[in-house]
C-alpha cells in the first residue's frame, strides 16, 4: 500500500474513480470540477496493485474566522473501491492530509458527511446547521413578507457579474456572520461555472438597474435554490423571480409547482439540518483566531488531548488583556484542566455550553477554567454553504 499526495499533473487520473464510487454526478459536473477544481486542489490516493484504489480531494478556501482571513480546505471526493473497502484506506488518507494542513496551519478544515458516523472517530463535529425550506410556486400569491410591489428584473449572471456580486455580498451580508468563505471576484465566477454544470445558474435581482439580491440555483431533479442573498424589502421580489425562473426550467413545458431553498431566512425554514463537520487542525492558529471581549481580561492554561494530530497534545496556555480583544497563544507546563480536541471543538463552535462540556468524558475543568473559557466568544454565526 503506498499513500501519496498526486502531482497536479496527475489529478485526471482519480476521475474515473469518481465516476464509480459517485455514481449520481453527471458529465457536465465532472467536466467542470476537473477543468476547474483540480487546478489548485491536493489529492491523496492509497495505490495498491498497480492502481488508485481509494483517494480524498482537499479543495482550498480562505475563510474569514472573526476579524481574520485564515486557509483552509474542504474534504470532498472521500471514495474507495469497493473490492478494497474496509481496510483502513480512509483513515490512512484521513491522517496524511490532517498532519499535512497542520505544516500548513490551517485553523481546522470542514466537510459535508455522507454519514456522521464516518467522521466522529476522527474528532470531526458538527459546526454549521442550514436551514432548508420547501415555497410554493404555483400561484402568484404573496410570500406575506416585504409586500411592496417593486419593480425588478431579474437574469441570470454572467462571469462578469462576479466582482459586482462580491462588492454585494460584501457590502451587505459579510459582517453577519463569523465564519464564512471570502467572497470575492473569483469565488463568484467559480460558483457561477458550478451551478452552470448543474443546469443552472446564479440569478440576479435588480431594480432600476441596481443590485438587490442573488442566489444559485440548479435544475437537474426540480429546482433548487442555494444561498438567497437580498436587501430587506425585496422578500417578495425574490419569490417573484424564482416563479419567473420555475417557467423557464420546468422539464418538457411543465411548470415547477415548488422549489426547495437551501440556506433560506428564517421565515421560510421547514427544518435546520446540521451539514457541515469541522475540525480543528492547528489548534494554536485556530485559538488565535477567536476573540474575547475587550473590557474583560483571560489566563488559563490546559491540555489538549489529540490523538491524531499529536503536536496538538501540549499544555496551552491563552491570555488577553483588557483592551484588547485577541488571544496569545504559548505552550506551557501548568494545567488547570484536560480537553479532548473534539469537545473544544464543539464548545469553541458553541455547539455545547461549558456545563456539557464539563459532563464529557476525558474533560478535566477546574471552576477557574471555566470560567475563563466561558470570556471567549464562540463562533456560533457561521456560514459554509460551499457545495465542492
Amino acid at each position: 500500500m503506498i499513500v501519496r499526495r498526486l502531482e497536479q499533473s496527475e489529478h485526471g487520473k482519480t476521475r474515473s474513480l469518481w465516476e464509480e464510487v459517485f455514481t449520481e454526478d453527471t458529465s457536465a459536473f465532472l467536466d467542470y470540477y476537473y477543468y476547474i477544481k483540480t487546478k489548485d486542489n491536493q489529492i491523496y490516493v492509497v495505490e495498491e496493485d498497480g492502481q488508485i484504489c481509494s483517494m480524498l480531494q482537499l479543495n482550498p478556501y480562505l475563510l474569514k474566522i472573526e476579524e481574520s482571513e485564515r486557509p483552509s480546505a474542504y474534504i470532498i471526493a472521500v471514495a474507495t473501491k469497493e473490492e478494497y473497502r474496509g481496510r483502513g484506506f480512509m483513515g490512512n488518507l484521513l491522517r496524511q492530509a490532517l498532519n499535512d494542513m497542520y505544516t500548513a496551519k490551517v485553523p481546522f478544515t470542514f466537510l459535508m458527511p455522507a454519514a456522521e458516523a464516518i467522521y466522529t472517530p476522527y474528532d470531526f463535529r458538527f459546526i454549521y446547521s442550514q436551514r432548508i425550506g420547501i415555497q410554493d410556486i404555483s400561484s402568484n400569491v404573496a410570500s406575506g413578507k416585504g409586500t411592496t410591489v417593486r419593480n425588478c428584473t431579474f437574469t441570470d449572471a454572467a462571469v462578469w457579474n462576479a466582482e459586482e456580486m462580491a462588492a454585494f455580498f460584501n457590502s451587505y451580508f459579510a459582517d453577519v456572520w463569523q465564519v464564512h468563505a471570502i467572497r470575492d471576484s473569483s469565488y463568484y465566477q467559480t460558483m457561477i461555472m458550478e451551478q452552470q454544470s448543474e443546469r443552472g445558474g446564479v440569478r440576479l435581482i435588480r431594480e432600476n438597474g441596481d443590485l438587490k439580491g442573488i442566489y444559485a440555483y440548479a435544475a437537474e431533479d426540480g429546482l433548487e435554490i442555494r444561498e438567497p442573498l437580498y436587501l430587506p424589502g425585496y422578500e417578495d421580489a425574490f419569490i417573484s423571480s424564482v416563479r419567473e425562473l420555475a417557467g423557464v426550467t420546468g422539464e418538457s413545458g411543465k411548470r415547477c409547482e415548488s422549489a426547495k431553498i437551501y440556506a433560506c431566512p428564517e421565515y421560510m425554514s421547514a427544518e435546520n439540518k446540521p451539514i457541515i463537520m469541522a475540525r480543528v487542525v492547528c489548534l494554536p492558529e485556530f485559538l488565535k483566531a477567536l476573540k474575547t471581549d475587550s473590557k474583560t481580561s483571560v489566563d488559563c492554561s490546559f491540555a489538549v488531548i489529540d490523538p491524531i494530530i499529536y503536536q496538538n497534545s501540549r499544555v496551552w496556555r491563552i491570555a488577553s488583556g483588557v483592551d484588547e480583544t485577541g488571544l496569545d497563544v504559548r505552550e506551557t507546563e501548568d494545567s488547570e484542566g484536560v480537553l479532548p480536541i473534539d469537545a473544544l471543538t464543539e464548545l469553541m463552535f458553541g455547539r455545547i455550553g461549558i456545563q456539557e462540556l464539563q459532563r464529557r468524558e476525558g474533560v478535566i475543568m477546574t471552576e477557574h477554567l471555566a470560567g475563563e473559557l466561558e470570556k471567549i466568544t464562540k463562533l456560533t454565526k457561521v456560514f459554509l454553504n460551499e457545495v465542492v
